[in-house]
């Protein structure tokens, strides 16, 4: 659970995104990162009893800075609004599959998966789909991925129009192939946050990712 104090920090930045203020309120600010890492370093924890590959991961390497990379960017906002991390085997720079927190009120979410791999990555995938699609199919159409998740992201901008180059249009796997990513996401209210149980119920929906995320890791070994 995190403190009130965090989720007041994010909403108060939110309406005042500048430098001026976030420099007047650095001391909170550094209040609601403490805050935040230590929900991450039980998250770790806790992730680790069922995916050992988190064993060896610090919270550091899963952290993203709050600060916004604004170089090719029209919004010139300087500060994330959100705080996240980013579990996965290497740390979250690495080409693996893994887990994903959001904190951000009114958007809180969490999930995890395979997202905008490279080319060479995506086409390892693909070919592991494709090879092995009875077994793809039933991790995400099990009962409990369903009960933790809608299914996988199918978003415009992130499936191509006609299936890559090399499958058959009939293929059964092929509205999968079309991915560009692999992700699957489930919503956090507001209430639960300040809850004890939310570092259970992240758990949870991170343990029902895990088949998902042990598939995607095979393809790229």
């Amino acid at each position: 659970m995190f403190q009130s104090s965090t989720i007041s920090f994010l909403k108060e930045l939110k309406k005042n995104n500048n430098k001026p203020w976030f420099d007047n309120h650095r001391e909170k600010y550094l209040s609601a990162k403490v805050d935040f890492e230590n929900f991450i370093g039980k998250l770790l924890h806790a992730t680790s009893a069922f995916d050992t590959d988190m064993k060896e991961l610090l919270v550091k390497n899963c952290t993203f800075r709050i600060n916004r990379d604004i170089r090719f960017s029209k919004d010139k906002t300087p500060y994330k609004t959100n705080m996240g991390a980013s579990l996965n085997r290497g740390g979250k720079k690495s080409i693996f599959a893994g887990y994903y927190f959001h904190l951000e009120p009114g958007k809180s979410f969490a999930g995890g998966g395979l997202w905008m791999p490279t080319a060479p990555e995506l086409k390892k995938l693909r070919q592991e789909i494709d090879y092995c699609f009875p077994e793809f199919n039933k991790i995400i159409t099990s009962s409990a991925f369903k009960t933790q998740y809608e299914g996988l992201e199918m978003n415009e901008g992130h499936t191509l129009v006609n299936v890559p180059k090399g499958y058959d249009k009939e293929n059964p796997a092929a509205s999968f192939l079309k991915l560009k990513s692999f992700v699957a996401t489930r919503d956090i209210p507001d209430a639960l946050l300040t809850n004890p149980a939310l570092i259970n119920e992240v758990a949870r929906a991170f343990k029902t990712l895990h088949p998902l995320v042990k598939f995607i890791n095979r393809s790229m070994e």
